[in-house]
């Protein structure tokens, strides 16, 4: 066991598997696995598989960097690592969500009634329900009809410090709505995950996160694995 591990944590997976089945905004995933070496070409016992792959940068659980919408902004090899692991937040809304649901800032003043209220660096995410559909890509993306956020909610988040804001959606804006919590959350220097898997499984708060974006020079988005302790 890994020495920042005690015996009572549990690692808890919060990605979704990149495949070319995968939802997304536009419904072509775009991702694409192919081998250019196979075993069969290689020598006995140096037997090797070389794969390569093409995707679009925000493919499955993925992060925006503020340059995603902000000309001159960070980019995804500026994010520093003490806002990428740290602790998490979860705010279930599965009990109330649908594909009309948008999460006003009345879910905050509950959930700090409830839990204290939520600390600076925080990496807060909104655990919907809807990732139970990510086989289902038709029904995921919904003809991009989700859970949202709204903008006042963002902007109060924006108000207790945050580090950044998750989803278990494709967005954190639904269709039509002008992205607004994409403007206000990457316009406050903060980051965005979507497609998170498995936040269910985690308390209100006490959890670590760890969200390791695939280190990408001047990149936008990048794919991202990210796990909590807790």
């Amino acid at each position: 066991m890994p020495s920042f591990l005690t015996p009572a944590s549990r690692v808890i997976d919060l990605t979704q598997t990149l495949c070319s089945e995968n939802p997304s905004w536009d419904g072509d995933c775009g991702f694409k696995l192919s081998n250019s070496v196979d075993y069969s070409y290689s020598t006995v016992p140096d037997l090797f598989r070389v794969q390569s792959f093409t995707t679009r940068a925000g493919m499955g659980t993925h992060i925006d960097a503020p340059a995603h919408c902000f000309p001159r902004a960070k980019t995804i090899e500026g994010l520093a690592l003490d806002n990428l692991i740290t602790h998490c937040v979860v705010i279930r809304l599965d009990h109330l969500a649908n594909e009309n649901y948008i999460a006003t800032p009345d879910v905050i003043t509950t959930f700090e009634r409830d839990n204290g209220i939520i600390q600076p660096n925080a990496f807060v995410i909104f655990c919907t329900g809807w990732n139970k559909y990510w086989n289902n890509p038709t029904k995921y993306r919904n003809d991009l009809q989700f859970p949202s956020i709204h903008e006042d909610t963002a902007k109060l988040l924006i108000d207790r410090h945050i580090a950044g804001l998750g989803t278990d959606t494709l967005s954190a804006d639904a269709v039509g709505k002008s992205f607004p919590v994409h403007r206000a959350i990457l316009g406050a220097g903060k980051y965005l995950v979507e497609n998170i898997a498995n936040a269910d499984l985690l308390p209100p708060t006490g959890s670590q996160v760890f969200v390791l974006p695939t280190k990408i020079r001047e990149g936008t988005e990048a794919p991202v694995r990210i796990i909590a302790l807790a």
